[in-house]
């Protein structure tokens, strides 16, 4: 039965009104905190015109929602000062009162040889793109030292440790791998592993195979073994309240993404998941029949990066409401003012409150 259900959005915005980009997005996870999702998780897009800065609209979104847990899938490492990383990372963890989860990978970045003149100007050739620079940000967020100086000069403290130091973070850190190497690598270090709808063909030309093979490698390196979290994500679309011009589009979307699925893609093998596309119970029963799904409890279901707002809204309430019940799931609380208005509003897990709206405080 499926414990946890998040979703995944990229938010696109226009050039010549960023703004309303981002507020869709900030809408979208609050309509997921209101629908009963437990997760609502940003990807990086760099030079695009998607949001280059989820941690920063994340911080955002700690001010509007109350108990949704907000991810990254995925941060690109190579983009990033893992030691300035780990001080945002702690301080949005602090504003949402411990419900970040950040997800990261490793890798030069995309378009490496146009960018990298100015990412790293003077220090591109030296820029080490591997594990290590992800051990570094685990280091640093677990609270271990980040400089062999603590003391008081003038009236300033300082201190070996990177500030805020948020206890919990180092248990919620994610690693988004596609390779039975790098699945096995993030068990080893007490990760956490997020699964896509991207995998390298290694063993086998199937998909669910692959993607299986990668959660028992994960697992099978982790202290935690078969209770280490893995998190799957695939493109699930249902139609169920969906309008005729709506179910046509999103049909003709995953056909044209079709082609790429039946075979390894590229130099690197690459094998595409199908977009999963229909009534909710026909999604429930394919689903069942995944053998990777049947090995996790809790997904990140990744809404198409092309759609409007209205449809977003559609398919998550969809996936609330009817897939996610299908497949064994339970909305999780909801925020509710009790009292005069001026009470604090308390966490309350009512399932069959599911689609009412929540009380702002």
């Amino acid at each position: 039965m499926l414990r946890r259900l998040g979703f995944l959005t990229i938010g696109l915005f226009d050039e010549a009104d960023p703004a309303r980009g981002h507020e869709s997005t900030l809408e979208i996870i609050e309509l997921g905190e209101r629908l009963g999702f437990d997760s609502a998780w940003l990807r990086h897009r760099h030079l695009q015109y998607g949001i280059s800065s989820p941690v920063a609209v994340l911080a955002a979104a700690t001010q509007r929602t109350r108990r949704i847990e907000l991810g990254t899938a995925v941060t690109p490492l190579g983009w990033e000062n893992p030691l300035r990383l780990a001080e945002d990372l702690a301080t949005v963890d602090i504003l949402s009162g411990g419900r970040l989860n950040p997800g990261i990978s490793v890798g030069p970045p995309m378009q490496w040889e146009h960018v990298k003149g100015a990412l790293y100007p003077d220090t591109a050739e030296a820029e080490d793109f591997s594990y290590g620079r992800v051990e570094r940000l685990l280091r640093f967020v677990r609270g271990e030292t980040a400089t062999d100086f603590q003391g008081t000069v003038g009236f300033e403290e300082f201190s070996r440790r990177v500030q805020p130091f948020s206890a919990g973070l180092g248990r919620r850190m994610w690693y988004g791998g596609g390779s039975l190497r790098s699945a096995a690598w993030a068990g080893g270090q007490g990760m956490n592993f997020l699964t896509s709808s991207v995998v390298k063909a290694e063993e086998s030309e199937d998909f669910a195979e692959i993607q299986l093979s990668h959660i028992r490698a994960f697992r099978a390196a982790h202290p935690d073994g078969d209770a280490a979290r893995v998190s799957q994500g695939l493109v699930v679309i249902p139609t169920d309240s969906a309008s005729a011009g709506q179910r046509a589009r999103y049909a003709a979307y995953a056909e044209k993404r079709t082609p790429r699925t039946r075979a390894p893609q590229g130099p690197g093998r690459m094998m595409f998941a199908p977009d999963l596309v229909g009534p909710s119970e026909q999604i429930a029963e394919r689903l069942s029949e995944h053998a990777a799904f049947r090995e996790v409890d809790e997904v990140a279901f990744a809404l198409p990066f092309t759609f409007e707002h209205e449809d977003y809204v559609q398919i998550l309430t969809d996936m609330a409401t009817r897939l996610g019940p299908a497949l064994g799931w339970s909305p999780a609380g909801r925020w509710r003012s009790e009292g005069d208005g001026d009470a604090d509003d308390r966490l309350l897990r009512q399932p069959e409150h599911a689609g009412e709206p929540v009380a702002r405080p």
